[in-house]
């Protein structure tokens, strides 16, 4: 006879244990299998340390449903695990590896609104092992040790103005597409050459300062993100630096270095507040501050090549207009398509010549259906 359930528990409650429990059932298998199936001894290791993390959260749903008094299920893995098992070993970890790095991060937030998680750490460990997940599964055959892997994370900091460089491409194309269609489709329903001219110019302008908004918003986001979770990292360096140092060692250790060198290195990295805190924030978070930007630079960045772009098809709407107007209009944008396809090439590696058409003929593909859908418009109205 078992005994009543404390007042403080609630019947949802008891059901939550059991449907956690089962989450912890079929995590701890599954690393268990993936530690079996592993031929790497340092991922063996390190998937059988995952195993034990689970089966100390499995033990806590197991206390708390026998403090509320409620019978402890005896559960088994799901099918999913299994299927997952007989595929590692089949066809090896790496061939399940993105898979398990879904689930773990589809279950990063599965703990933060349950306070006896989050009392007991269960948020931070789980996602701790979704990074830990995407590094490995990050990893290709044959990359193992730390000097390879740092370059491969220092590449990302150097991208990153490269990439300032493609959104700057991209945002360009964006502005000449849409404005584009916008003229083709006012141009189709032939309303004269001054409502096309003040459609066009309210496409630009409306655009780019929606752009340019959007783009503040976006990196002013990131921003904040990083500052947020800086301050976090911040007060568990301070607070828990065992654990801090645990974690390091488990993603070196999934980068390929042993145990031993793994710790050294995390040790090393911790014995300086400063690095450390980089250091946990790009290696457990995967940011850095250099990547959020300035928010200001990249929305004015992003109004002028917005701008840029759309004018190019209501620039001979200025000058002239009819069926004048309407292939200056073609002929203009049709070469800013085709350069803008060529320069994506620089990140694309794709050949000039395949780029740039291919950028010319969805571009006039679209201003192809705007101007036969304005011209089906304006017959209909009779404008």
């Amino acid at each position: 006879m078992t005994e009543p359930t404390p007042a403080s528990v609630t019947k949802a409650d008891i059901k939550r244990y059991r449907s956690n429990l089962q989450d912890e059932v079929d995590g701890t298998r599954l690393y268990e299998l993936l530690a079996e199936a592993e031929s790497d001894e340092h991922l063996k290791e390190l998937y059988g340390r995952l195993a034990a993390v689970e089966a100390r959260h499995l033990a806590l749903w197991e206390r708390k449903l026998r403090e509320a008094g409620a019978e402890v299920p005896d559960f088994r893995p799901t099918m999913r695990v299994r299927l997952l098992g007989f595929l590692a070993r089949r066809f090896g970890t790496s061939a399940v590896a993105p898979i398990v790095t879904r689930l773990e991060q589809s279950a990063t937030t599965m703990y933060d609104d349950q306070p006896e998680a989050v009392e007991h750490g269960l948020p931070r460990d789980e996602r701790s092992h979704a990074r830990l997940f995407r590094e490995i599964g990050a990893a290709r055959p044959g990359r193992r040790g730390g000097p390879v892997d740092i370059a491969r994370i220092e590449g990302r900091h150097r991208g990153a103005s490269g990439n300032a460089v493609r959104a700057a491409v991209l945002g360009a194309n964006d502005g000449l597409v849409s404005n584009l269609s916008l003229v083709m489709g006012v141009a189709g329903a032939d309303p004269g050459r001054d409502v096309v001219l003040l459609a066009g110019i309210a496409g630009l302008v409306a655009g780019s300062l929606s752009m340019a908004l959007g783009e503040w918003i976006s990196v002013r986001s990131s921003a904040e993100y990083f500052e947020n979770q800086i301050a976090i990292e911040r007060e568990e360096l301070a607070e828990m630096p065992e654990e801090e140092e645990e974690e390091l060692t488990l993603i070196y250790q999934a980068k390929g270095l042993s145990e031993a060198e793994a710790r050294m290195t995390a040790k090393r990295i911790l014995s300086n507040p400063d690095t450390a805190l980089e250091t946990l924030a790009r290696e457990e978070l995967g940011i850095t501050e250099e990547e959020s930007g300035s928010p200001w630079v990249a929305a004015i960045v992003s109004f002028l090549m917005f701008g840029a772009g759309a004018l190019l098809p209501v620039l001979p709407w200025f000058f002239v207009g009819g069926a004048t107007g309407i292939g200056t209009s073609i002929a203009f944008s049709a070469l800013g398509l085709f350069l803008l396809g060529a320069l994506i090439t620089f990140f694309t590696g794709r050949t000039v010549l395949r780029s740039g058409l291919r950028m010319l003929g969805f571009g006039m593909a679209a201003a192809a259906i705007s101007y036969g859908i304005g011209s089906l418009i304006g017959v209909s109205t009779d404008i």
